[in-house]
């Protein structure tokens, strides 16, 4: 047997609707416009080297579907030429 207790947040404690319904609303509109950092750019050799090792793992996966699902492996294989471009 289980049992569930309801315990309310001592920082909410005593107040009314409204004061409960305009924390929420402030809350919803602090995350809302929450300002992230900006992304560093990723320099092009890292973006190549990132790319060759995709190629890489998709020609390695088309390699162990040929004998059990080949026209998987022919579409891995289109997949990584089709990024090597």
């Amino acid at each position: 047997m289980s049992s569930t207790t309801f315990n309310p947040s001592v920082q909410n404690a005593g107040l009314s609707y409204t004061e409960n319904l305009g924390r929420a609303a402030r809350a919803f509109l602090t995350a809302l416009l929450a300002i992230t950092p900006e992304a560093k750019p990723v320099t092009e050799n890292a973006k190549a080297k990132r790319n060759a090792g995709s190629v890489a793992e998709l020609y390695r996966l088309a390699r162990g579907f040929d004998s059990i699902q080949p026209n998987l492996a022919q579409e891995l294989r289109a997949i990584a030429a089709r990024d090597i471009d």
